[in-house]
C-alpha cells in the first residue's frame, strides 16, 4: 500500500516536470508571435477543366477556407491575388498560341474560310438591310411591317449559319480561340461573384488557438494543423512543379522566336514576310507572358512557404498549450495524491474503532479522488455550455437510479451520530434483533440474537440490512448508557388473609435488592434527556395483580443492568423465596420468571 502511494506521488511529480522543461524549450514560439488582425476571404469552388491550366487558382480556393487565423487569411489573400493573376496570364498565352498557326490555310480549311468570309458579307448586308427598314419605319411612309420581320427572319437565319461554319473552321483549322475565349467569360463570371462576397475578420494566431481553452481542444486543432500542413506544402510543390514548365515553354518560344528572326533576315518583302513580322510579334508577346507567368508562380511559391512557416509556427503554439494542459493535470494529480496522504496521517490520529477508521479513511479517499477527476475532466473538456441543464437532468437521473444508495450513504453519517449505533449494541432493525457486528458505508450487519424476551442467545445467523433504513425507517438501540433493561418475576399466591401483606413484603423486597439500580437509572435517563423532563417517570419496581383459579398472580417488574440481569434475578428469588418459606409465609405459592425491555 505504501508503495501505491508512492508511486501516485512520483509518477505525476515526473510528468510536471518534464512538462514544466518542455514548456520553457518551447516559450519562444510565443515570443515570436505578430499579434496583427487581418482578413481573409473566401470562395467557391467551381472551375471545371479546360484547355487553359487554371490549378493554381483551383489550389487556393481550396486552401483558403482552412486559414484560421489572421495572419494565415493575410498570406491567403496575397495567394489569391497572384493565382488569380497567373490564370489570366495563361488565358492571355492561349490565346495568342491558338492565333499562331491560323494564317496559312489549306484545303477543308481554306474552303471553310471562304464560306465564312462570304457569310461575313451577307450578315453585313444583312444587317445593313435591317437598319435601314427600321429608319423608314420611322419616317412619314412607313413600308410595312412584314418587310422588316423578313429581313429580320434573314439576319437570324445567316448569323446561325455563320455561327456553324465558324465552329467548322475552327475544328477543320485547330483554332481553339472560340473555346477558350467561353472558358474566360465563365471564369471572369465567377471571379465577379467571389469578388463580390465580403470578407470576414478572423483572430490572430494566438487568440485561434486559445479558443481551444481545453486539451480536447487543442489536440483537434493540432491534427488540423498537420493537415493543413501537408497540403500548404502539396500546394508550394505544386506552383514549384509550373515554374519549372513554365521555364521550359520559356526557352522553346525563345528558339521559335530565334528562328522565326532567322527566317525573316533570309527572305525578301512580300506578304510572307508581313505574315512572320506578325507571327514574331505574338510570340514576343507570348515570350513576355512567360516571364510574367514564371515570376508570378516563383511569388506564389514564396507566399506558400510564408503561410507554412506560418501554421508551424501555430502548431508549436497549439503544442506550448497542449503541455500546460497536460502540466496541469499532472500538478492535480499530484495536489490529489498529496491531500490523500495527508488526510490518510491525520486519520490515523484518530482514536476510534478500526471499522469506523476504514470506512472514514474510504470516504474521504473516494471524495478527494472525485473532486480530482472532475477537475482534470474540465481541464479535458471545459465546462458544458448548459451547466445547470445538464446538472439538473444527471441529478435526476442518478437520484432515481441510486436513491437506495443515496439514502443508505447519509444513513451511514445519522447511524455515526451521536444517537446512532455502534459495533457491540443490541439493537433491533425491522424486526430482526441482534448484536451489531459490522457498520459499513452502505449496510450494517447484526448477529442474530432473537428479541428481549429470550434469553440473548445468538441463532449464527448473519443479517444485512442496507442503511436507508436511518433515513426511512426506525431502529431501536437498547444499549444505553447503563444498558439499563426491564425485567420480571412472576409469583402465585393463594388467596388468604394475609396475601395482600405478602405481596407487600414482596415489594418491599425486590424494592431493597434493586434501589442502587432504579436510583442510578433515573439519574442516567434524566441526563440522556439534558433536561428534567423526566421528573414524573419512575425506574422503581412495579407489582401488577391478576386473580386467578389457584389464587392472585403476582408480576413484579424492576430494572437491572442487562450484563447483570440473570445476578440480579437470582438474588431476587432468593428473597422472596426466604420470605414465601419463613414462619409467617403461607404455603403453595410459586415462582417462575420473564424479562421485557
Amino acid at each position: 500500500m505504501k508503495e501505491f502511494r508512492r508511486l501516485t506521488i512520483a509518477v505525476p511529480a515526473v510528468v510536471l516536470v518534464v512538462c514544466l522543461v518542455a514548456i520553457y524549450l518551447t516559450q519562444g514560439s510565443m515570443a515570436n508571435l505578430p499579434f496583427l488582425r487581418g482578413t481573409g476571404r473566401t470562395g467557391t469552388r467551381g472551375s471545371v477543366d479546360g484547355l487553359v491550366d487554371q490549378r493554381p487558382w483551383q489550389t487556393i480556393e481550396a486552401l483558403a477556407p482552412l486559414a484560421t487565423s489572421a495572419e494565415e487569411k493575410r498570406l491567403a489573400r496575397d495567394a489569391e491575388r497572384l493565382a488569380d493573376h497567373e490564370v489570366d496570364q495563361a488565358f492571355a498565352q492561349a490565346l495568342r498560341q491558338a492565333s499562331v498557326g491560323t494564317h496559312n490555310l489549306t484545303g477543308e480549311a481554306l474552303a471553310l474560310q471562304q464560306k465564312v468570309a462570304m457569310l461575313q458579307g451577307m450578315v453585313k448586308s444583312d444587317q445593313a438591310k435591317v437598319d435601314s427598314l427600321t429608319a423608314a419605319a420611322k419616317g412619314v411612309n412607313p413600308p410595312g411591317t412584314d418587310d422588316l420581320d423578313i429581313a429580320k427572319a434573314q439576319l437570324q437565319l445567316d448569323n446561325d449559319e455563320l455561327a456553324d461554319a465558324n465552329e467548322d473552321l475552327a475544328r477543320a483549322s485547330g483554332d481553339n480561340r472560340g473555346q477558350i475565349q467561353q472558358e474566360l467569360t465563365a471564369r471572369e463570371a465567377t471571379m465577379k461573384k467571389f469578388d463580390e462576397q465580403a470578407d470576414n475578420g478572423a483572430p490572430t494566431a494566438i487568440q485561434s488557438a486559445k479558443r481551444h481553452g481545453t486539451l480536447a481542444g487543442r489536440v483537434s486543432a493540432w491534427f488540423d494543423q498537420r493537415t493543413r500542413i501537408g497540403l500548404i506544402e502539396q500546394a508550394q510543390a505544386e506552383a514549384d512543379a509550373d515554374v519549372a514548365a513554365l521555364t521550359a515553354q520559356h526557352g522553346e518560344t525563345e528558339k521559335q522566336l530565334s528562328a522565326a528572326g532567322s527566317a525573316n533576315q533570309a527572305q525578301g518583302d512580300g506578304q510572307g514576310r508581313v505574315a512572320r513580322l506578325a507571327q514574331m510579334h505574338t510570340l514576343a508577346q507570348i515570350h513576355g507572358i512567360l516571364d510574367d507567368r514564371i515570376a508570378t508562380q516563383k511569388q506564389l511559391s514564396a507566399v506558400y512557404g510564408r503561410w507554412l512557416d506560418q501554421v508551424k509556427l501555430q502548431h508549436k503554439i497549439v503544442v506550448h498549450l497542449m503541455l500546460q494542459s497536460v502540466a496541469w493535470i499532472a500538478f492535480l494529480g499530484l495536489c490529489g495524491a498529496l491531500v490523500a496522504a495527508g488526510a490518510n496521517k491525520l486519520l490515523d490520529r484518530l482514536t476510534i474503532d478500526r471499522r469506523s477508521l476504514h470506512t472514514l479513511r474510504t470516504v474521504t479517499n473516494l471524495g478527494i479522488q472525485l473532486l480530482m477527476l472532475l477537475l482534470i475532466l474540465l481541464v479535458i473538456f471545459g465546462a458544458p455550455s448548459q451547466i445547470p441543464t445538464i446538472l439538473g437532468l444527471m441529478t435526476a437521473g442518478l437520484t432515481v437510479v441510486f436513491q437506495d444508495f443515496i439514502l443508505a450513504f447519509f444513513g451511514w453519517f445519522v447511524l455515526m451520530g451521536k444517537n446512532g449505533i455502534r459495533v457491540g449494541d443490541w439493537v433491533e432493525i425491522n424486526g430482526v434483533g441482534g448484536e451489531v457486528v459490522e457498520v459499513g458505508l452502505f449496510r450494517t450487519s447484526l448477529l442474530e440474537t432473537g428479541n428481549w424476551t429470550d434469553k440473548g442467545h445468538p441463532t449464527g445467523r448473519r443479517v444485512t440490512f442496507i442503511n436507508n433504513f436511518a433515513v426511512t425507517g426506525q431502529y431501536f438501540n437498547f444499549t444505553t448508557s447503563g444498558q439499563w433493561m426491564w425485567d420480571e418475576i412472576s409469583v402465585n399466591i393463594p388467596s388468604g388473609p394475609d396475601t395482600y401483606r405478602t405481596i407487600e413484603a414482596i415489594h418491599t423486597a425486590v424494592e431493597k435488592e434493586t434501589a442502587n439500580d432504579t436510583k442510578q437509572a433515573e439519574e442516567e435517563w434524566k441526563k440522556a434527556a439534558k433536561q428534567n423532563v423526566l421528573s414524573s417517570f419512575t425506574a422503581k419496581p412495579s407489582v401488577d395483580m391478576r386473580p386467578s383459579a389457584a389464587g392472585v398472580d403476582v408480576l413484579v417488574r424492576y430494572v437491572t443492568h442487562a450484563s447483570e440481569r440473570f445476578e440480579m434475578r437470582n438474588r431476587i428469588y432468593q428473597s422472596v423465596i426466604n420470605l414465601l418459606h419463613g414462619p409467617e409465609a403461607e404455603g403453595g405459592a410459586t415462582v417462575s420468571d420473564g424479562v421485557k425491555s
